[in-house]
């Protein structure tokens, strides 16, 4: 099952990573291992990229915090982590990969609506 792409050009695309708060992982289409191996115009392009993201996800979510990360251990590629977070979500202050400590039932605006405004900011650009 794969997950949803919220966006997608011929240089990036964003995924939805299903979680109980916001969260979404941008790529760069072709399987780049380390960010130094994108060419530079490519690189700047994924940093613009994560700005808009950024700034959607703090306007629509009003999170206590954004989260970005960057491990690619798992999947050895370029791609970035970043997440709303919210002092009431199941794992803060904590990672979303550290321990649970408490049972959490957000309720957040329509994710739906969220998406477009990531779809149409990135149209614009």
């Amino acid at each position: 099952m794969h997950n949803l792409i919220v966006y997608e050009d011929s240089e990036i695309s964003i995924e939805e990573e299903k979680s109980e708060i916001p969260w979404l992982k941008i790529f760069t289409k072709q399987p780049y291992k380390e960010l130094g191996d994108l060419p530079k115009k490519l690189r700047v392009r994924l940093w613009e990229v994560y700005d808009v993201v950024e700034h959607e996800m703090r306007s629509y979510y009003k999170p206590e915090k954004i989260n970005m990360a960057s491990f690619a251990n798992m999947l050895p590629r370029v791609h970035i982590h970043v997440m709303a977070r919210f002092k009431e979500d199941s794992y803060f202050p904590n990672p979303m990969w550290g321990e649970k400590l408490r049972e959490s039932n957000l309720e957040l605006p329509n994710k739906e609506d969220f998406h477009k405004n990531i779809f149409n900011a990135l149209q614009k650009r």
